[in-house]
């Protein structure tokens, strides 16, 4: 990403709509297929460690893991997390076979630097028998924008795209659903028709009275997902894949 998408990413991780609802879905995800007992749990593409600080009360004392390919970030997620951080690229993980039980991938596989297949691959790779890489993909390619270009998006995916990727990687069992769906018309709008300053993205902060409107409707969206409900659109897909 630019330079100054990671100190907005640090700036808002913790406060801004949709990193909170990412996390959350991420870690109900994490709570569904925690991979075997003890083993340990890998952020490949951590940012700077917003969700590896977030994960330390559900791991336990798991070891957990972040990689990411920008030293400043790496450096700012080491000490935001108190995890071990080691700068590696999502194309070529530094794990042997078959040592980990959790791969995260938050909005990695769209980057322009990540190759999907190879990724992928990887994390199959490092993964235990019985392990879950948890993988979240912005939606759509009709969807790419300014927003795409500030962070180096290179692509965006469809569910039955994203399902034919991890199945030619080698797993077997995947569950995959969109995210972001009661906010959707009004991300269409704000990238397509209503575009800000393209020299921003649009990870900022929002009014007090907006953040806690968008809050509220993605706990609402989240709740309806922990009941079963599946959504047929949405901003972001979301997918848990076991070996």
């Amino acid at each position: 990403m630019e330079h100054v998408e990671y100190d907005r990413m640090n700036a808002t991780e913790d406060s801004m709509w949709w990193y909170r609802a990412a996390h959350e879905n991420l870690l109900d995800a994490f709570r569904r297929a925690p991979g075997p007992p003890n083993s340990v749990v890998v952020d490949a593409g951590c940012g700077t460690g917003g969700l590896l600080r977030r994960l330390a009360p559900l791991a336990g004392g798991r070891t957990r893991i972040g990689i990411d390919v920008h030293p400043p970030a790496a450096a700012l997620a080491r000490r935001k997390s108190g995890a071990l951080v080691a700068i590696a690229s999502a194309n070529r993980l530094p794990f042997a076979d078959s040592s980990l039980g959790v791969v995260f991938s938050v909005d990695v596989l769209c980057h322009r630097q990540v190759d999907p297949p190879q990724a992928l691959a990887e994390a199959y790779r490092c993964l235990q028998p019985g392990g879950a890489l948890i993988l979240n993909v912005p939606a759509y390619a009709w969807l790419m924008s300014f927003h795409d270009r500030q962070v180096h998006n290179a692509r965006r995916f469809d569910r039955r795209g994203l399902l034919a990727l991890l199945a030619a990687a080698g797993f077997a069992s995947v569950r995959a659903g969109y995210w972001n769906c009661l906010l959707f018309p009004l991300m269409v709008l704000r990238r397509k028709l209503f575009k800000p300053d393209e020299s921003a993205s649009d990870v900022a902060a929002f009014p007090g009275l907006a953040e806690r409107g968008f809050a509220a409707l993605m706990s609402i969206e989240r709740a309806g997902a922990r009941l079963g409900l599946r959504y047929p659109f949405g901003g972001s897909l979301l997918a848990i894949a076991t070996k």
